[in-house]
């Protein structure tokens, strides 16, 4: 039996080696076991899946294991992106969550996510407990199996992320953009916003394909490419794209140059700061830019360093008034939002920093 290990977010392996219908057993009665002996297990816990193979089956699997502890699950309905997931647990008070996923790996890949009742990636003090049950062998039974429902969880997480961005500014800026869901779970969801409220773009890679084909679901060069040359092709005034489980962005500028995740996280501190103006301190992953340092130097906010894994900028999140959060990856999340990364969210903003400026994204 393959060795479960828990990462900086949850557990991943190779489709048919590690990741096995056995081992998404093991992991979900351990979260099961989590939840009875740690949290309101009355509360529930929500499932989700991205496009991977085997995603939606392993999801059910879960829901199965979970529910016959006795612990009432909502299953998502259709594909869904992990910060859907997280805002869901949030809104609707449950236990914690899991999604199916291996976010930005290969294709034959994937893993589950936990995520605690708070919202955000499950902290580390959380993890050592789920990976003690796990350690256990815990497979809770727990009276008569508890019932699973199958939910619609997109609507309200895109009625959430438009009330975080000003649409009107951005469609009336008359820019147009390049979309990129690299066939992972944002897939639809931006374009659809985009739609909605009169914004001009041009969408690529939304179609359903687990063999991701030519590329790896993950925002940065050479995964990228084909968004780069749509871009320069479409006369596009930025492009966004998001990884297989839509928690990470990565960007493009008109003339088809990527920007990193150091210069998104940059530009987006020193807009919320100079222009919006909001509270709070900064926290960033250690391996990312010191620009950071002082960007929030200048503008008076503390500044914390922490360890790689987006549960520590959660952790960070739950104890103080943190404004932003980001790590090397591309995955930054707000305080006042959700302790989660969320590349749509992200894509959206970078979209409102361009409108408010008057600018294309490279200038």
């Amino acid at each position: 039996m393959a060795e479960i290990k828990f990462g900086t977010d949850g557990w991943r392996g190779i489709i048919a080696d590690d990741f096995t219908f056995d081992n998404v057993r093991r992991v979900a009665g351990a979260i099961a076991s989590y939840v009875l002996k740690n949290e309101d297990c009355r509360r529930g816990v929500i499932v989700g899946y991205d496009t991977r193979f085997a995603s939606q089956r392993a999801a059910r699997l879960a829901a199965e294991v979970i529910a016959a502890g006795g612990i009432p699950v909502k299953l998502a309905s259709d594909v869904t992106p992990t910060p859907a997931i997280s805002l869901a647990v949030r809104q609707q008070g449950a236990a914690g969550g899991v999604v199916i996923t291996s976010s930005h790996n290969p294709w034959n890949w994937n893993g589950v996510k936990f995520k605690g009742k708070f919202g955000g990636s499950a902290t580390p003090a959380i993890m050592k407990k789920v990976e003690d049950e796990l350690h256990a062998n815990a497979m809770p039974r727990n009276g008569p199996a508890a019932a699973t429902a199958d939910v619609d969880l997109k609507n309200a997480y895109i009625e959430a992320i438009c009330n975080f961005v000003d649409l009107k500014l951005i469609a009336k800026a008359n820019f147009k953009f390049a979309v990129d869901s690299m066939y992972g779970s944002g897939r639809g969801v931006l374009a659809r916003i985009f739609g909605d409220h009169g914004i001009k773009h041009v969408t690529i890679r939304q179609e359903l394909n687990p063999l991701f084909p030519d590329i790896n679901p993950e925002p940065i060069i050479p995964h990228i490419a084909m968004l780069r040359q749509t871009v320069v092709k479409e006369g596009c005034h930025a492009g966004f794209a998001t990884d297989g489980d839509a928690d990470r962005i990565g960007a493009v500028t008109e003339d088809g140059s990527f920007v990193d995740s150091h210069k998104i996280f940059s530009i987006l501190l020193h807009w919320l700061l100079e222009r919006k103006k909001w509270p709070g301190e900064v926290v960033r992953a250690f391996n990312t830019t010191h620009m950071l340092d002082r960007i929030a130097a200048k503008y008076g906010r503390k500044l914390h360093e922490c360890p790689i894994g987006f549960k520590y900028i959660a952790d960070l999140m739950m104890e103080r008034e943190i404004l932003i959060g980001g790590e090397e990856s591309g995955g930054i999340g707000y305080g006042r939002y959700l302790p989660e990364r969320d590349g749509i969210l992200n894509s959206l903003l970078l979209a409102n920093v361009m409108a408010d400026r008057g600018k294309p994204l490279g200038q």
